[in-house]
């Protein structure tokens, strides 16, 4: 089998791949894996029999970063793509958050240190495609199996419990059994991963295009409430099937739950926390319009219709995110500080219930301000 995407003719991979040709080099993982499926490929990983030195050495005269040289990586960029090249590997040990790597020269033994059978195929520079596993079955039915012994793979590093989940919302047909049982057994295994790897994966796993059967197995396997303890997936398929500009932040909305654990920053947990409140408050589509914007008011909107399973209603809130609130401190002189601020938010709230309608005339008029 061959493949000829675009992206592995591009002169500069191809460039990478002829500094390389006095050593084993291939194309390997997603790249290979998206081309076979039809899906764009957007990262160049290359593994190859070089080491580190020596790639550094053959590719002289292009741009190199040690990105992760200790390890077996280095990134070549060449004719402005990065090619991230990392010597074949394999474990020499593991702790279930990282491995002690010893650098080798077979494929069979680079490609059993991998996670999934789809991700350990390889391609050479002409693009034949090497499969040392037997992984191009599995990827024809569209199956994330784990490589070998499931637990095995998991014991090696526990994100791939999570990672087994995000790869079949983005590439499988159905969910392993063994691999769905065997997440399940070792599922205290999350406890020992940091907030920020597990959010990271988490947020790759909801962007998705349709992650709600995927979480829907993680929950039902006891996964979800380790790491996001109160979550509810029952609004997050109807939240899939109404939205129109998928978003990772308001499909977590949809699931509810404490997000403690998955390190979010400060801007993201505002936003979460606002979109959550705007969903579940009764405010208008144009004051949510008003208060949020057009795409986020939207976001608030179907949210709102998948948590409480309604119609949506969106009548307005293009009105709202145009709208321009009439009344301006100077029109409630001689007001100041917390009365200001008092009569303000009164006429905003009399002003957003009338969806617009009132002028600063009528809104001042039903204040009870001094006369001037």
């Amino acid at each position: 089998m061959n493949i000829a995407g675009t992206w592995l003719n591009a002169p500069g991979t191809q460039e990478v791949f002829a500094r390389l040709s006095a050593y084993q080099a291939y194309a390997v993982g997603g790249c290979v894996r998206n081309d076979l499926l039809g899906v764009p490929v957007h990262d160049v990983d290359i593994a190859t029999s070089a080491t580190p030195h020596q790639v550094i050495e053959a590719c002289d005269g292009l741009k190199v970063v040690p990105t992760g040289i200790d390890h077996g990586t280095v990134t070549v960029i060449a004719a402005g793509i990065p090619h991230e090249i990392t010597t074949f590997r394999r474990d020499v040990e593991t702790d279930g958050r990282r491995a002690t790597v010893a650098f080798g020269t077979d494929i069979a033994q680079d490609a059993a240190r991998r996670d999934f059978t789809m991700n350990a195929l390889y391609a050479n520079a002409a693009g034949k495609v090497i499969d040392p596993l037997g992984g191009l079955p599995d990827l024809r039915a569209r199956l994330v199996r784990f490589i070998g012994t499931p637990q095995a793979r998991i014991q090696e590093d526990y994100l791939r419990i999570l990672r087994f989940f995000r790869f079949t919302a983005l590439y499988g047909d159905s969910l392993d059994a063994e691999g769905l049982a065997a997440c399940a057994e070792l599922s205290d295994g999350l406890s020992g991963l940091s907030r920020e790897r597990i959010g990271h994966e988490m947020r790759k796993l909801l962007a998705a295009p349709d992650p709600a059967p995927a979480v829907a197995a993680m929950a039902q396997a006891g996964l979800l409430q380790r790491i996001l303890p109160g979550a509810d997936t029952r609004a997050l398929a109807p939240l899939v099937h109404l939205e129109t500009t998928p978003d990772w932040t308001v499909r977590l909305g949809a699931l509810g739950g404490d997000p403690s654990g998955l390190r979010l920053s400060k801007a993201e947990t505002k936003r979460l926390a606002r979109l959550r409140e705007a969903a579940t408050s009764t405010q208008s589509p144009f004051a949510l319009g008003y208060e949020l914007g057009t795409m986020d008011g939207l976001h608030a909107l179907t949210l709102r219709a998948a948590l409480l399973e309604q119609p949506m209603v969106t009548d307005g809130l293009a009105n709202g995110a145009a709208a321009t609130f009439p009344v301006k401190p100077a029109d409630l002189a001689p007001l100041t500080g917390p009365q200001l601020g008092a009569a303000l938010a009164t006429a905003r709230a009399r002003w957003l219930a009338s969806r617009g309608t009132l002028d600063a005339r009528a809104l001042l008029n039903g204040l009870d301000t001094p006369k001037q």
